[in-house]
């Protein structure tokens, strides 16, 4: 938790002032009880009305004070608390942005989700509670006992003796109720990864029929979730009734004892009932302290949590050189690349070796699970290979900074991702400073100007939330265009014209072949139609490489492709180009 403290910089000033104006409540609330026993002793005692008023005026005052300064204590934590809270969220997200694919496949997203929000509050309350209580209730305790010594320093032995009870039975239920508390915490991250899965996947699991299924998985991880807690709960229940009764069993042999010493002359009344006053203090304080210890040990959990995805470092680190000349000959080449995803039992690329020239187009197919997506983010650096090299116009990809080769690879992913805001927002998300007109251009080759000339405010029309006011198709091409507005050297379709029809996704490649002069363009797809054209096919088969060549020469050379076109061709279409 010490090391999340350096996100409290900023706020050292208010997180200073907030215990200390405690404190200074703390000190008025300690001279209350010798007020009162003034007014018992002296006013009530000798019929003294203005005695009695002045004191009770007193008393006013003091609560008055006491109340402004626990709320300046109260603003000057909340600041410092939720200060600390935005630059630790800030800082982790941007963390977060940092890590590799490889990180973020391990870790997961609800984990990332849970531990961005929820762990991260119960760090700020912690800090909060913190500068509240951490300073004011053992202040309170210790000055109510010495007050008490005092008073008495008989009596004071069974005040000692009345803490140490109270605090044996706070530690305990604590010792019981902190691991059942972490076992919560972890059971939020199932309850977040049930709740995306269903969210994300809702069509899905309504095109299965399968929300009894979904809901009854989603009830069972909450009730378990809801029966941890319950036992937390109920142990936690304990805690006030037990505390009152060895405070009131306190009180009675205060009572006793005091009582005794009224008659002997060592105490008065007033006295008596100050000593129970400071008795209730020490019960009020040390279950406030109990709070807080509960408090602060679910955010030192919490801390650990973020502080693991904090420690998390990136296997792939950004050489921040200087750009690099991107004019070679050969735009990609691999040289005999494996590569194995994290924790996997065997390789998904293995010896891949292939080279495609400026300006060419390269094809790649192969049936599910056989790389093609692999290979492409090896091409762009999301992953890193674990042996051979990979070379963009001839220079090794660990060489380019992430910004330059961000500039000149162009990917457009499977699944068709908008954000929030408006078409032209979605265009220039890898150009800012793109204009109209190069817009335009790119949704031209994208085949999606017509229908983005149809909507309302053309590029001015609003995207929604994940572009869910756009049809799957229109998805696509917008996506496609937004990676063309920045002209990209290298342009990766990665099976992204799946939901276009075959005359749109003729004319989406006849456009992109005629208006990308230079541009390296690799189409992944699973149809052979949109690949047969290509300079020449890469053909995947269990992550090995089994084909590179034109189509028709695939047709002889390669089983492989010959069954994936027969499977999708007429035979009389593939007979024309043997």
């Amino acid at each position: 938790m010490h090391k999340l403290m350096r996100y409290i910089k900023g706020y050292e000033k208010q997180a200073l002032l907030a215990p200390l104006f405690k404190m200074l409540e703390a000190c008025f609330e300690l001279f209350v009880p010798l007020v009162i026993a003034s007014i018992i002793d002296t006013g009530i005692k000798n019929g003294d009305a203005t005695f009695i008023w002045t004191r009770c005026g007193l008393l006013v005052l003091l609560a008055a004070v006491g109340l402004a300064s626990s709320l300046t204590a109260q603003w000057f934590s909340a600041t410092a608390a939720l200060g600390f809270g935005t630059a630790l969220r800030k800082d982790l997200y941007r963390h977060i942005d940092t890590l590799s694919y490889s990180e973020l496949d391990g870790i997961g997203t609800p984990t990332l989700v849970t531990r961005m929000t929820s762990d991260i509050n119960q760090v700020q309350n912690g800090v909060n509670l913190t500068l509240r209580l951490l300073l004011r209730s053992p202040f309170i305790v210790l000055g109510a006992l010495i007050m008490a010594f005092s008073i008495s320093p008989k009596l004071t032995l069974l005040f000692v003796l009345v803490t140490v009870v109270i605090s044996l039975i706070i530690w305990g239920i604590m010792r019981l109720t902190v691991p059942i508390y972490h076992e919560a915490q972890n059971g939020m991250d199932r309850v977040t990864l049930l709740t995306r899965e269903n969210y994300v996947g809702a069509r899905v699991v309504r095109a299965f029929a399968r929300q009894a299924d979904e809901l009854a998985a989603f009830v069972e991880t909450n009730d378990h979730l809801k029966k941890i807690q319950i036992s937390a709960g109920r142990i936690s229940a304990l805690m006030n009734p037990l505390t009152y009764l060895v405070v009131n069993l306190g009180v009675i042999a205060l009572l006793l004892r005091g009582g005794s010493e009224v008659n002997n002359g060592t105490l008065t009344q007033g006295e008596i009932i100050a000593l129970i006053n400071y008795m209730s203090q020490i019960l009020v304080n040390l279950l406030r302290l109990a709070d807080l210890v509960v408090s602060v040990t679910r955010a030192l959990a919490s801390g650990m949590r973020v502080n693991e995805i904090l420690n998390t470092h990136s296997t792939m680190t950004d050489p921040g050189t200087a750009e690099l000349a991107a004019d070679a000959e050969n735009a990609v080449c691999f040289d005999n690349v494996t590569f194995t995803y994290r924790g996997a039992a065997a390789p998904s690329l293995t010896d891949i070796s292939f080279t495609a020239r400026t300006g060419e187009t390269i094809g790649i197919i192969g049936g599910t699970g056989s790389g093609k997506s692999t290979l492409i983010d090896l091409i762009c650096r999301f992953y890193d290979a674990d042996n051979g090299g990979v070379t963009l116009f001839d220079h090794d990809v660990k060489q380019y900074s992430f910004a330059q080769l961000r500039g000149l690879v162009g990917i457009v992913p499977q699944q068709a991702v908008l954000f929030t805001g408006t078409i032209r927002d979605n265009m220039q998300w890898a150009a800012p400073g793109a204009t109209d007109e190069e817009i335009w251009q790119a949704l031209e080759i994208a085949q999606a100007a017509e229908f983005v000339r149809g909507k309302p405010g053309m590029l001015d029309a609003p995207v929604e939330t994940a572009g869910r006011n756009f049809s799957g198709g229109q998805r696509q091409r917008l996506t496609i265009a937004r990676a063309l507005v920045p002209k990209p050297r290298i342009l990766i379709l990665d099976d992204s014209a799946s939901a276009l029809d075959f005359a749109t996704d003729a004319a989406l490649r006849k456009a992109i072949k005629e208006k990308t002069q230079g541009m390296t363009v690799f189409i992944v797809s699973q149809r052979a139609a949109s690949v047969q054209r290509a300079d020449h096919i890469l053909v995947l088969d269990d992550g090995r490489l089994v084909g590179d060549a034109p189509h028709a020469e695939l047709l002889h050379s390669c089983e492989v492709y010959k069954e994936i076109c027969l499977s999708q061709l007429s035979k009389e279409e593939v007979a024309k180009t043997l």
